[in-house]
């Protein structure tokens, strides 16, 4: 199968974050996860790139703004 670099960035990121979810006790309170905006994140750029664990992940605002 030929594959881009982004969909196989893509495919590894959800693996990931699904091997990292934990069950959650019955009860058990969660912070919601922080907002950051894009117009903070994105600072008038199309793309940026995210660092994580050594990792580069591509983020693209797509032609139909999403």
């Amino acid at each position: 199968m030929n594959e881009t670099r982004s969909t196989r960035t893509r495919r590894r990121c959800h693996a990931n974050a699904d091997s990292l979810r934990s069950p959650i006790e019955p009860g058990q309170r969660t912070m919601p996860p922080g907002i950051i905006q894009t117009d903070f994140l994105f600072r008038g750029n199309q793309e940026i790139l995210i660092s994580h664990n050594g990792e580069h992940y591509r983020l693209r605002i797509t032609k139909n703004g999403k």
